[in-house]
């Protein structure tokens, strides 16, 4: 029995020991930043973990002003929170409709878009589509472009919500007067809460940590979102290291508080999609 108790310590103490190391892979990077954030330019450059002599509030309006963050931030909201909702919207209603009507056509469409999870995009097709629409370099444009990246991945996620609403609420709906459209409105997408807090949140961080797409079709500095502020800040203050951590505390500081704040309806939304789909 007391061989057993040891056996069963050893084994807690080097899960805990395990988990503290993998964790301190995370955390120490993060500390680093956090703590040169607060440093003066001279004191940043050897990025080590020393404490600063003296703390630097003052870094964080310098970068703000400098790296045109407030612009970049409404863009970055704009974008993600519109293509946040079309995605949601659009999605919860594609689910709905590929899980009711259970036939090989619609079996191969519903496969057909959440194979868009692991398709590439093919940017030179896209790039023409984009122009010959005159979509390049606009806010519509971009927003569009974020919401059919996010679409497949949505549509799999609120598939297993939808798959375990019973048909019968369907029948009953529509025998109390529902038409199609207030029946997904008023009885379906009510009862979709779990998975549209999870779907939104998930696409709202995707999209907002997003560089590539408005790095292609953005061209002017005026409608880039914080994740271009901070590639063009760190070309321009590559050796104020200091002001570069200060830039990427601001840039993560809204998704890090949205995923803090949502947390435990990601967490729940994805194991209850997950039982059956």
């Amino acid at each position: 029995m007391v061989s057993t108790k040891k056996n069963k310590f050893l084994e807690n103490f080097l899960k805990n020991l395990l988990a503290w190391c993998a964790s301190a892979l995370v955390l120490v990077p993060l500390a680093l930043i956090i703590l040169n954030a607060f440093k003066g330019d001279g004191e940043a450059l050897t990025m080590t973990m020393e404490l600063p002599r003296t703390w630097q509030w003052s870094n964080f309006a310098t970068v703000i002003e400098k790296g045109k963050l407030l612009r970049s931030f409404l863009n970055s909201l704009l974008y993600a929170g519109c293509a946040t909702i079309l995605t949601v919207s659009l999605s919860s209603m594609a689910a709905y409709i590929f899980s009711r009507r259970r036939s090989r056509g619609i079996g191969f469409l519903y496969m057909y878009v959440v194979l868009g999870m692991v398709i590439p995009v093919n940017y030179v097709t896209l790039t023409k589509i984009m122009q010959m629409t005159h979509l390049n370099n606009t806010a519509i444009g971009i927003i569009l472009l974020y919401t059919a990246l996010q679409i497949p991945f949505t549509v799999f996620l609120t598939f297993g919500f939808v798959s375990k609403i019973p048909v019968e609420l369907d029948e009953a709906a529509i025998l109390d007067g529902c038409t199609p459209f207030q029946l997904f409105v008023k009885v379906i997408f009510p009862m979709l809460r779990s998975a549209v807090i999870t779907a939104g949140v998930l696409c709202f961080l995707n999209t907002w940590n997003e560089f590539i797409m408005p790095l292609y079709f953005l061209h002017s500095s005026e409608k880039w979102p914080m994740t271009l502020a901070i590639y063009n800040f760190f070309g321009q203050y590559e050796m104020s290291w200091n002001l570069i951590c200060a830039d990427v505390i601001l840039t993560c500081l809204p998704v890090v508080l949205l995923y803090v704040t949502c947390q435990k309806y990601i967490v729940g939304g994805q194991t209850e999609g997950a039982v059956k789909g």
